[in-house]
C-alpha cells in the first residue's frame, strides 16, 4: 500500500527506534533502570528510543517543534508544526517482558493532530492514521466496533497504581460501569488501548491523567476509524485535559454519562 511521504518519515523513524527496544527487550536483566517516581521507571531504552526518533524526524523535517515524554519540550524554528512522542509507551509492561508497549508518533499542525503511527515493535503491529485518509492496522482499514449494547461491550480501563492516580474515583467508576457491560480490561499502554477501539477490538476505552504523548496518536486513529473521543466531559479536549474517553458513538456518549456520574 502506498503512503504518502509524512507517514513513510514517521513509520522509518518508528521501525528503527523499534529495532532498538526489540534488541533491549532481550536484555531485560541487563538494561539499567532508575525511578523517575513510585512504580514510575524510566530505562536506558526510553532514552535511546527517542533520540532514535528525534534524529530521523529532525533530519527529514528540519524545524519542526519535537515533545517528548524524556526529553521534554524542543523548539523548532517551524512554529506551526510540532511532533509529539512517546518512545515506550507501556514502560513497566516492557521492563517485566510483557510485550504489550509501542511507540507513539503524532504530528501536530497549529492545534490539530493531522497524523499519527502507533508500533507495537513486540508483536510487529504498525497502526497508521491521516486526517481524512482513514487509519489502518498493517494496511487493512479500520473501523471502530458497530456494537449498541453496553452489555455486549468490552472496555478496556486504567487502574491506578501506587503513587500514580485517584483510587476512590477510580473504584466509583469501575463499578459503574462493570455492572453495565461484558467485561473490562487493563493492558497498560495507553496508545495501544486506543489503537485497540480503531481496530474493533476494544468498544471503548477511558483514562485520566494522560499526558499529550499518551494520546495524540491514538486519538487520530480512532477518529479515523469513525469512532469518537474527549475528554471526561463528553465535549472537552483529552489532549488539554489529559482524561479520554473513546468508542463509536454510542458507547462513547454511555461512558461519558457513567463516568460524569460517579465523579459527581
Amino acid at each position: 500500500m502506498l503512503h504518502s511521504a509524512l507517514i513513510n518519515v514517521m513509520v522509518k523513524a518508528a521501525r528503527r527506534a523499534g529495532r532498538s527496544l526489540k534488541h533491549d527487550l532481550n536484555e531485560i536483566e541487563h538494561l539499567q533502570v532508575s525511578l523517575k517516581g513510585p512504580a514510575n521507571f524510566v530505562s536506558l531504552a526510553d532514552k535511546r528510543a527517542e533520540e532514535i526518533l528525534h534524529a530521523d524526524l529532525a533530519k527529514a523535517r528540519p524545524g519542526y517543534g519535537f515533545v517528548g515524554e524524556e526529553g521534554g519540550a524542543r523548539e523548532g524554528t517551524d512554529k506551526s508544526h510540532t511532533w509529539i512522542v512517546d518512545p515506550l509507551d507501556g514502560t513497566t509492561n516492557f521492563l517485566h517482558g510483557i510485550p504489550q508497549f509501542a511507540i507513539s508518533i503524532a504530528l501536530q499542525r497549529e492545534d490539530t493532530i493531522i497524523a499519527g503511527v502507533i508500533y507495537n515493535p513486540g508483536n510487529d503491529e504498525l497502526y497508521i492514521a491521516e486526517r481524512g485518509k482513514g487509519a489502518f492496522l498493517n494496511d487493512q482499514r479500520l473501523r471502530v466496533a458497530g456494537r449498541r449494547k453496553l452489555d455486549e461491550c468490552v472496555i478496556a480501563c486504567a487502574m491506578p497504581h501506587i503513587g500514580r492516580g485517584d483510587l476512590e474515583l477510580s473504584r466509583r467508576e469501575m463499578t459503574a460501569i462493570q455492572s453495565k457491560v461484558a467485561g473490562l480490561r487493563r493492558f497498560g499502554a495507553a496508545a495501544l488501548d486506543l489503537a485497540f477501539v480503531a481496530a474493533g477490538r476494544f468498544d471503548g476505552f477511558w483514562e485520566r491523567n494522560l499526558q499529550p504523548w499518551d494520546i495524540a496518536a491514538g486519538q487520530i486513529m480512532v477518529r479515523e476509524a469513525g469512532g469518537s473521543v474527549s475528554g471526561i466531559n463528553g465535549k472537552d479536549d483529552a489532549l488539554s485535559t489529559g482524561h479520554v474517553v473513546c468508542g463509536n458513538e454510542f458507547v462513547h456518549g454511555e461512558l461519558v454519562k457513567i463516568l460524569r456520574a460517579a465523579e459527581g
